[in-house]
């Protein structure tokens, strides 16, 4: 019987950020730029900071021009892991309730 081979770590996460809508890999960040009001956006922030604590990394969330910028790096000098990867999903969630809610 031969043995499974597991893909390369780089190919999972490449994978998976290929399912997160609108996020856009650059080197060791990846980012968002989401069309939010102020309600909306004041909103977003408070999930992605509850979101952020829990798995301990650290967002930039600015607004500028009516949108909300979102940018999760990866720590100096290291590659993107799963952490941040889940960051985007949990923040592209988040995004979708607040968008949602009347």
């Amino acid at each position: 019987m031969r043995a499974r081979r597991s893909a390369p770590r780089g190919d999972y996460l490449s994978d998976a950020l290929t399912l997160l809508t609108g996020w856009v890999q650059d080197g060791m960040e990846i980012r968002r730029t989401l069309p939010l009001d102020e309600s909306q956006h004041a909103a977003l922030t408070e999930r992605i900071k509850v979101a952020a604590d829990a798995l301990q990394l650290r967002p930039q969330v600015r607004r500028q021009d009516g949108k909300t910028e979102i940018r999760v790096c990866a720590d100096t000098d290291s590659a993107l892991t799963a952490g941040e990867v889940t960051l985007a999903a949990r923040i592209e969630d988040a995004y979708r309730k607040v968008v949602e809610a009347p």
